[in-house]
């Protein structure tokens, strides 16, 4: 089945709740979309977020790659040839995760809905629902607590925190957080990149009695080789973000002694499902936990991080709350959020419906 037509545009989605991490103060998102349509009318859509203080892509190069470009790669390719396709928006696209990703995306969903199946069933279910964590910025103490309570009381059951500006600040909130909610909660670190080895290990060692379940990107990703002078115990606990972008980075990161324990894929650093699952394949042969992670993102990118979070053997965690604090979308469905725990839908494609109106 053939890709008859391609629309792409861009909207700013905006943010109810801003929040700051270790290098900057996010207020806003604007995300990409690519609408496609097959032969038989059938549409499938996909949205992009780039980060530029990532990835450094931003939202004008992302709209200009898949205004001008996206023609010459889609028309008149078969839908099933979705492989090839993906392989060569990597290759032309190597700069450009987030446009690749809104492409993937909209080629995934629309070849689920083709074959009748939601997204996951045709990738292959391994699991059924995970607990997502949801993000506290950094912040005053008291702040955090009342954040940290609010979303206790709305179901959530694992907090990730964002660390990274002052090592002493960083543990004296983790011990007062876990004094205000208990040990029932879990909670997760986020540094960032903000520390050096040596706050590191004082970290680990200072917040031993704390149950912090693991931290994610301590070190600047220039400071990979440094991962290998700390212990396992260390290791096994920290998440590459910032250090992993492509199933390449997978591979390097994978040698021994593997310096991360955890790997957090996100579409918008890899380029979309298809390379994801490469990652994915990659972790579990080195016996590596899968984590997925967002940017602020709509509910359509977030839903295809989720199947493929659920098409996973090695995924453990996911942190897909980048959809919750979006002032509006351009669809809904998507997924099913219970008790904090984020389940996929039964519906083909990605399960989403297009709001009635595009807003402008």
């Amino acid at each position: 089945m053939k890709i008859k037509s391609i629309k792409t545009w861009s909207q700013n989605l905006e943010l109810t709740r801003p929040y700051t991490i270790a290098y900057e103060t996010i207020d806003n998102v604007e995300n990409a979309f690519v609408e496609l349509e097959l032969e038989n009318g059938i549409i499938g859509i996909g949205s992009g977020s780039p980060a530029e203080f990532i990835t450094g892509e931003n939202i004008d190069s992302t709209n200009s790659i898949l205004l001008n470009e996206t023609n010459e790669v889609l028309k008149n390719k078969d839908i099933e040839d979705i492989e090839l396709i993906c392989e060569t928006l990597n290759i032309k696209w190597p700069n450009n995760p987030a446009a690749c990703t809104a492409v993937d995306i909209a080629l995934y969903d629309a070849l689920s809905k083709f074959k009748g199946k939601p997204l996951v069933e045709l990738l292959g279910r391994e699991h059924k629902g995970f607990y997502t964590s949801v993000t506290i910025g950094i912040k005053s103490i008291e702040s955090a607590q009342e954040e940290a309570e609010e979303y206790i009381g709305e179901g959530f059951r694992i907090l990730k925190v964002k660390t990274g500006s002052d090592i002493s600040f960083d543990i004296e909130l983790i011990k007062k957080l876990r004094e205000k909610i208990g040990k029932n909660i879990l909670i997760r670190v986020d540094a960032n990149q903000g520390y050096q080895i040596q706050d590191l290990k004082r970290f680990f060692e200072e917040t031993l009695n704390d149950n912090v379940e693991f931290i994610e990107q301590p070190l600047s990703f220039e400071h990979d080789l440094q991962m290998d002078d700390l212990p396992l115990e260390i290791r096994k606990i920290c998440a590459a973000d910032e250090s992993l972008h492509n199933p390449k980075d997978a591979k390097r990161l994978a040698h021994e002694p593997i310096k991360f324990g955890i790997y957090n894929i996100k579409l918008m650093k890899c380029g979309g499902i298809n390379s994801s699952l490469k990652i994915a394949s990659s972790a579990y042969s080195n016996g590596i936990d899968l984590m997925w992670g967002c940017m602020d993102e709509s509910i359509i990118s977030i839903s295809a991080a989720l199947h493929a979070a659920m098409a996973c053997k090695a995924t453990k965690y996911i942190d897909l709350d980048g959809s919750f604090d979006l002032a509006k979308d351009l669809v809904s469905g998507g997924f099913n959020l219970k008790g904090g725990k984020m389940f996929t839908n039964n519906t083909p494609g990605l399960g989403v419906e297009m709001l009635s109106a595009k807003y402008n």
